[in-house]
């Protein structure tokens, strides 16, 4: 039996991490949070905390369900004192991409983040379908990156990523960098970015006058056929006439140099601003 300790339990990732293995025989699991709100709601869900430094002497695993800003600091502190062979599980690449994790050699450290429910997909239970998030009710992917360790330290770490986000379909295996890439590169710089623009593009069309369950089914619907046709899960094209007004557009709406974003050394630039909780 492995012993996990959880860092951030009451927090929203780890309660739902909490949910997931609290009853799996395989493993104790050890709940830890920083301060009395904290531990008053992992008490609320009648489980009992354990201080920093008694699971961190204890623990075979430690998972960080903590955020991006806070790793380095309570990495410093927790890592010192893990046994030999232990491993952390870090659920964001951005702290381990910038550098926050202390240099500990007898230590693995593996990465796991969510790819979340795809848009496309066979889901037909109605809580499934409205699982947005995944590790729950919906199925989803995972991507996994060891950073330091064995092959022997992978397979545990997927393993356990399995349980934590689970269901899960396919555990894909890469890099810590490819990793950052995905995100925040990716998903959050371009991909949640262009998010809002669509957003505010639909309450702008309302404050011109467009009735907003209008609005908002045309727009909902156009996505789904945009996603359709662009990630190739159908045989179509979009008009000449929308190819375009989209060429017209990415002129106004974007920079030239735009994909510099996703080069490495600006994804570095990123992160570490993230872990150092800058604008």
């Amino acid at each position: 039996m492995k012993t996990i300790a959880l860092f951030g339990a009451a927090g929203k990732m780890g309660t739902r991490i909490a949910e997931n293995i609290k009853d799996d025989p395989e493993y104790k699991v050890l709940y830890v949070e920083g301060n009395e709100a904290g531990i008053q709601k992992l008490r609320e869900r009648n489980l009992e905390p354990t201080t920093s430094e008694e699971a961190s002497k204890e623990a075979d695993v430690v998972i960080f369900a903590i955020p991006d800003r806070l790793i380095g600091k309570v990495a410093k502190e927790i890592v010192p004192s893990l046994k030999s062979g232990a491993m952390l599980i870090c659920l964001d690449p951005a702290a381990p991409h910038a550098g926050e994790l202390p240099d500990r050699k007898d230590v693995s450290y593996f990465v796991v983040h969510p790819c979340h429910p795809p848009l496309i997909n066979d889901e037909i239970d109605p809580e499934a379908r409205m699982d947005f998030f995944g590790g729950t009710k919906a199925k989803q992917n995972i991507v996994c990156a060891l950073m330091q360790g064995t092959d022997d330290d992978y397979k545990l770490g997927e393993e356990i990523s399995r349980k934590i986000f689970a269901p899960v379909m396919n555990a894909y295996r890469i890099t810590v960098e490819q990793m950052a890439i995905l995100e925040p590169a990716m998903a959050e710089v371009v991909a949640f970015t262009c998010m809002v623009i669509i957003r505010e593009a639909m309450d702008e069309a309302i404050k011109q006058g467009v009735p907003e369950e209008v609005a908002k089914a045309f727009m909902l619907g156009h996505l789904n056929v945009d996603v359709g046709i662009l990630f190739n899960f159908i045989d179509a094209q979009v008009s000449d006439g929308a190819k375009q007004v989209m060429e017209r557009a990415k002129k106004t709406l974007f920079q030239p140099d735009w994909k510099e974003v996703l080069k490495p050394e600006n994804v570095l630039k990123e992160v570490k601003a993230i872990v150092a909780g800058s604008n």
